[in-house]
């Protein structure tokens, strides 16, 4: 007689171990690199085939009309600018910086008094964010893509007079010329702060005062960490190359001067 309780424990054992085995085989293998070649393929006019040719005509007649259409818009003349505006530093500051930082402010708070019915009492922005000059004569939009290449957006920040005291001191410490507006101060011989105004009115320490500033700078971009210590934030949504495009398409003659909003003793 055949002992089907042994029977059935070999198949059960035949079982598990067919399973195993297809499991196994299923798996995936796992590939690593041995080597890399290179070579380096030359582009001539011979390796280039009529099929090719003809695609790249192709292309080239489908984009020029949009790509006329762009030049015509960014070279168009918007204003007059009547000496080079650049961003050397004269005294913690410079003529296109304060440019920049003016009209930042002014078209900032115009649109933050409407959606929020406050205004801008500073404008702080960064010497490294502008990135070319604005050369005399004529003025257009393509001025503005070039001094201000990045997509970066005002971004107004609440802060304390405590932490504009704390502004101050980096702008002091940095001794850069970053664009700075709606604040005056004077720099002493210790290097401490005196005479300090937002608007004409003294700095209030426990008062709440509103700074435009880049979205960069407002994440603590260039080591500006008192904006991280800001009580609300607004993004008001408008690019500062905008914003600046903006003003040369209102005015007739580009003006900017470097006054005493910062004095070094």
């Amino acid at each position: 007689m055949v002992n089907l309780k042994k029977y059935n424990d070999v198949l059960k054992l035949f079982v598990i171990f067919l399973t195993l085995f297809l499991i196994s085989s299923c798996s995936q293998k796992v590939l690593q690199l041995n080597t890399i070649k290179g070579e380096q393929l030359a582009v001539t006019e011979d390796a280039v085939t009529p099929n090719t040719k003809a695609l790249v005509a192709g292309i080239e007649e489908y984009i020029t009309p949009y790509r006329n259409r762009i030049n015509n818009d960014l070279d168009s003349v918007l204003a007059v600018c009547p000496i080079t505006l650049d961003k050397k530093a004269v005294n913690m500051q410079s003529t296109l910086g304060n440019l920049m930082a003016d009209v930042v402010l002014q078209y900032g708070s115009t649109v933050f008094e409407k959606r929020e019915n406050k205004y801008i009492d500073i404008c702080l922005l960064n010497n490294g964010g502008i990135r070319a000059i604005l050369p005399k004569g004529n003025v257009t939009a393509r001025n503005g893509f070039e001094i201000m290449p990045f997509e970066n957006s005002l971004v107004v920040i609440a802060l304390r007079g405590a932490q504009i005291q704390e502004l101050i001191n980096y702008f002091i410490s940095e001794r850069s010329a970053h664009p700075l507006s709606g604040l005056t101060f004077t720099i002493k011989k210790d290097k401490s702060a005196d005479n300090i105004l937002i608007q004409g009115k003294p700095l209030i320490l426990d008062r709440l005062y509103y700074v435009g500033t880049n979205d960069y700078l407002a994440n603590g971009g260039d080591n500006m960490n008192f904006f991280k210590k800001g009580e609300q934030t607004y993004d008001l949504d408008y690019k500062l190359r905008n914003i600046l495009i903006d003003y040369f398409k209102a005015v007739d003659t580009v003006t900017a001067k470097q006054d005493s909003r910062i004095i070094v003793e």
